[in-house]
């Protein structure tokens, strides 16, 4: 009775494994554009603090505890501190991801946006790490560029709008 007992148990145990293998989240393909609903940069630099955006939202995209997201946020204010000396700006910054990045908001650049949205603040499990790796080796594969070059449909009509003003 014991050796069927025990069969049993290992029986349910691997179905339970192999369960939990099948149905594990996937993490969506790396994708940034730039500091989101904030500048790039600066008028005559286009992109100043930009890499400092796109690092952050890799660690974002990728998601984890608490602490994480917080040190995400002051690494974004310490780079764009350090690219433009502005403490006012870094603050700014700082401040705008930390109550707006939350995982709670039901939008594309919270705490966590690589998986689907209820994930809040969770450790990736050594699984969800490899498949983070692996999803940003393919974003650096497919880098064609410069890595802060992005399309801002809205600005484009701004401008295509005021040019269209002067040419008048």
């Amino acid at each position: 009775m014991d050796i069927f007992n025990s069969m049993i148990k290992k029986t349910l145990l691997l179905t339970l494994l192999l369960s939990f293998q099948v149905s594990a989240e996937q993490i969506r393909a790396f994708k940034s554009d730039g500091c989101s609903h904030f500048p790039d940069g600066t008028v005559k630099q286009r992109d100043l603090w930009c890499e400092c955006c796109i690092t952050h939202d890799i660690a974002y995209w990728q998601g984890g505890s608490k602490l994480q997201k917080k040190t995400a946020d002051k690494v974004l204010r310490d780079c764009v501190l350090n690219k433009t000396g502005n403490r006012l700006l870094a603050d700014a910054m700082y401040y705008g991801v930390t109550v707006g990045g939350s995982p709670v908001y039901p939008i594309g650049y919270r705490w966590g946006f690589g998986w689907s949205y209820g994930r809040g603040f969770k450790t990736l499990s050594d699984q969800e790490k490899h498949q983070v790796e692996s999803k940003l080796i393919a974003y650096k594969k497919l880098e064609i560029g410069q890595r802060c070059d992005f399309e801002y449909p809205l600005l484009n009509r701004v401008k295509q709008r005021v040019g269209t003003l002067f040419n008048k």
